[in-house]
């Protein structure tokens, strides 16, 4: 695979990923006030339920990994259940152009002229992935990672944070002990009980480990969104780190969605 394009799919999917989560948040700690298991899961359902038309945002990506550091610029474009755009410059040079539907993903590579068009199944096939364009909006907006109010939710016990988890604790234990294919996923909320601060994945059957920090949120059109973002990924032979700060964000105005392969592009190699 084309050494961009790979960046960018890992750039793109970086939450996404069925993987085991063992970083946690930082924990000040001080005793929360006790919250039920039902007033977190209602917190968690209302957060899933806000959703701009669309979003715009300028993104600073500073990516680092166990051979090198770089920095990049990235335009983000979202339409709701429409289509995701990505545009990565460098010293203000576009380099790869990108778009998620629902069914595919297409890469444009400008440096090198040449671009990738694949649908979602290869994802999953590439990477045991099992992704969606929803999911993808739901990372870049900061909303609960596929939570689904028909599904069975359960509090986590901790004094010090506000947790709830699609296992019970015992649950995962087994889970772990038998390296099963169930995806556990952890939702953190905030100190005040009013925001979502960090999510974790466990996949038992895979030795990855993912957690996503929102270290920072700013208020736009009464839309509460992610200013600074804090990505971790601990795989086998490779440890990721990824920080996105989002600038210049513009919500629920029209927004075009967009990408062109020049003919004389040839698939990359």
């Amino acid at each position: 695979m084309n050494k961009t394009f790979g960046l960018l799919i890992c750039t793109i999917i970086f939450l996404s990923s069925c993987a085991r989560v063992m970083v946690e948040a930082p924990i000040d700690m001080e005793k929360l006030p006790h919250k039920k298991e039902k007033e977190l899961i209602a917190i968690i359902d209302s957060l899933s339920q806000i959703k701009p038309n669309s979003l715009y945002s300028k993104l600073d990506v500073k990516y680092s990994d166990s051979s090198r550091s770089i920095s990049f610029k990235t335009s983000l474009k979202i339409v709701k259940d429409s289509a995701i755009n990505l545009l990565i410059t460098y010293a203000k040079i576009p380099i790869v152009m990108a778009q998620v539907t629902k069914d595919s993903i297409v890469v444009v590579n400008k440096r090198d002229k040449c671009f990738e068009k694949e649908s979602l199944t290869y994802i999953k096939d590439m990477f045991g992935i099992d992704f969606s364009l929803l999911n993808l909006e739901e990372i870049f907006l900061g909303r609960p990672l596929d939570y689904d109010p028909k599904n069975k939710y359960f509090l986590v016990h901790d004094p010090y944070s506000y947790n709830i988890s699609t296992h019970k604790k015992r649950d995962q234990k087994k889970l772990e002990r038998h390296a099963k294919e169930d995806v556990i996923l952890k939702y953190q909320i905030n100190k005040t009980a009013d925001n979502l601060e960090a999510i974790f994945i466990d996949s038992p059957s895979d030795s990855t480990t993912i957690s996503i920090h929102y270290l920072s949120r700013q208020l736009l059109n009464g839309i509460n969104l992610p200013k600074d973002v804090e990505v971790n990924i601990d795989g086998k032979k490779n440890k990721i780190k990824m920080i996105i700060s989002y600038d210049k964000v513009e919500i629920n105005e029209p927004q075009e969605l967009f990408i062109i392969i020049p003919e004389n592009y040839e698939k990359c190699n």
